[in-house]
């Protein structure tokens, strides 16, 4: 047990800013691959109605997407990011003064406090399924995908109780710098999402006994699997950290209670953005079966380099972007922002441009057969993926200092007029699916604009000569590297008869190698700083020098 205990310690050291960036984005990347392989599975397993026309999937799959909307949105509204960027500030605040004991008191209050909280929560998603997807989720369902939707949001409304008590966990790794099990626990959950797919939708038998008769239902079984073996895993980083749990609420406090007053205006904040999400599930459930669902896989699709980039880096940055505040250093904090600012903007560039011009491609990943209208719906949201990305960066900056405030007033602003446009885009114009992707990306930029806007008047030399001139290198290589790969997607454009993705796959690839490669080069040439650590890497990887010892 002791030896078990000091693997497990040694794995989850406190790391730098840098190298757990890199461990959030490889945990990011590799979660998302297994989101591809879990969604390809599924679509597989549940083969596309072929009179849905563009989006080409059954109603069964339109109801699995529409069953998480109601237990998603209370999580988000409850706990996800409102916990970490509140929780984390206070708890660094006590952890750098050595008050262990305030931030473990903080610690235990917020996990039996969020516990209570979403427990009452799950049990009302399962009481109200019905009404709740009726009225407010997926009016537009068949009745035999209503029944089939309720089922299942009643499986899957675990998920904001288990969820919550796992946020917390993870959120007090994150503040003293421990990211490696975090990491680990989002590929837990699409692994056990895939052990839905592949065992219990053929059904469950023990002992000769059939306790469950299989189908799609069994993919929520596996969604709740999931969240259990996230728990597990994340609860394995407290080892070492000397964490004393307390089974009640230090109402006496301070922390805890400014941890209380700052969720709401956070907790608003999240919540908004899922609204916008029930408003497009709500729209898209009245246009042709199927639209659900490959809506929703093309804002999982553009999701993918947001959280790769922007969220792993702006997390990482988090503790110590406090720490900067914490003891005062101000002219840090903002060159810290700056510079994150700069690297972030400078790796979704080309990220971007591979997205929209091989969008095909991608689709085909997640769609067996290929989809047009999933397609179609992420290269309109390739704008909103430049935007979010910065967007995560800029939101933590008013996080850290303890001001979530004017992000909710910011978001207010931003997702009222999403709301209008997704409803007069898709409803009373000829846009269909595509209006809400553009009204998504319309108000991407706009947020964006409004929060710059905001810091800059604050901090006053955040958006300075030099970053400007930056971007405008960027924005050059950017456009080279666009019409690079046109040629070669010009030249190895995606066919129907692409079908097998070993077809599809290296054409992609050679794409994708020329962009990064052009806008690598094209960096180098203009002396964008930013560059220099990825050639650097590269040249390791591509001349590692192997030195033989004589023995003799």
């Amino acid at each position: 047990m002791g030896r078990v205990r000091g693997a497990v310690d040694k794995i989850n050291q406190r790391l730098t800013i840098k190298l757990a960036a890199t461990i959030l984005a490889s945990s990011t990347l590799i979660s998302s691959l297994l989101g591809f392989f879990r969604d390809r599975l599924l679509n597989a397993t549940y083969m596309p109605n072929k009179e849905a026309g563009l989006a080409g999937y059954s109603v069964g799959l339109d109801a699995y997407t529409a069953a998480f909307m109601v237990p998603d949105f209370m999580f988000a509204v409850l706990v996800s990011g409102a916990l970490s960027v509140t929780f984390i500030p206070i708890f660094n605040a006590r952890w750098a003064k050595g008050n262990k004991q305030s931030a473990w008191q903080i610690s235990s209050s917020m996990i039996n406090f969020m516990a209570l909280v979403t427990l009452l929560t799950s049990a009302l998603i399962m009481i109200f399924a019905d009404p709740l997807m009726k009225y407010l989720i997926a009016p537009g369902l068949s009745e035999s995908g209503h029944a089939l939707a309720v089922s299942m949001m009643r499986v899957i409304a675990v998920n904001p109780f288990i969820f919550s008590i796992a946020a917390v966990i993870a959120s007090m790794q994150q503040a003293v710098g421990r990211f490696m099990f975090t990491a680990l626990a989002p590929m837990i959950y699409n692994i056990g999402i895939i052990i839905g797919i592949v065992w219990f939708t053929g059904g469950i038998n023990i002992f000769g006994w059939q306790i469950f008769d299989g189908g799609i239902m069994g993919v929520a079984l596996g969604v709740a699997l999931g969240s259990i073996m996230q728990l597990l895993v994340s609860a394995m980083g407290l080892v070492g950290l000397g964490f004393d749990y307390e089974f009640k609420l230090h109402w006496r406090n301070h922390g805890f209670r400014k941890v209380l007053s700052l969720l709401p205006a956070r907790s608003v904040d999240q919540g908004m953005d899922y609204v916008v999400s029930l408003v497009e599930v709500n729209l898209a459930s009245r246009l042709s079966d199927g639209t659900i669902r490959a809506y929703q896989q093309a804002l999982t699709l553009h999701y993918m380099p947001i959280n790769l980039i922007g969220v792993a880096i702006s997390s990482a940055a988090f503790p110590q972007l406090s720490e900067r505040l914490a003891h005062g250093r101000k002219d840090l904090f903002v060159k810290d922002v700056r510079n994150l600012l700069r690297a972030m903007i400078w790796m979704i560039l080309p990220v971007v441009a591979v997205m929209f011009f091989t969008r095909g491609y991608i689709a085909h990943f997640i769609s067996n057969t290929g989809n047009i209208l999933i397609a179609g719906i992420l290269g309109v949201l390739v704008v909103a993926i430049a935007f979010r990305t910065v967007y995560h960066m800029l939101a933590r900056t008013f996080y850290v200092q303890q001001d979530t405030k004017t992000p909710m007033y910011v978001s207010f602003v931003a997702i009222g007029l999403n709301i209008i446009l997704a409803i007069w885009l898709a409803m009373f114009t000829s846009l269909g699916a595509y209006g809400l992707a553009f009204a998504q990306s319309i108000v991407a930029v706009l947020e964006v604009l409004l929060l710059l806007m905001i810091l800059q008047r604050r901090l006053g030399n955040l958006l300075n000569k030099e970053l400007f001139m930056a971007l405008g290198r960027m924005m050059m290589a950017f456009l080279l590297t666009a019409i690079v790969i046109y040629i070669f997607v010009s030249i190895l454009p995606f066919r129907a008869s692409d079908r097998s993705f070993f077809a599809a796959f290296p054409k992609f690839l050679v794409i994708s190698l020329a962009g990064f490669g052009t806008y690598l080069v094209t960096s180098k040439l203009l002396k964008i700083p930013e560059v220099e650590p990825v050639l650097r890497q590269i040249k390791r990887l591509l001349f590692v020098r192997f030195e033989v010892k004589n023995k003799s």
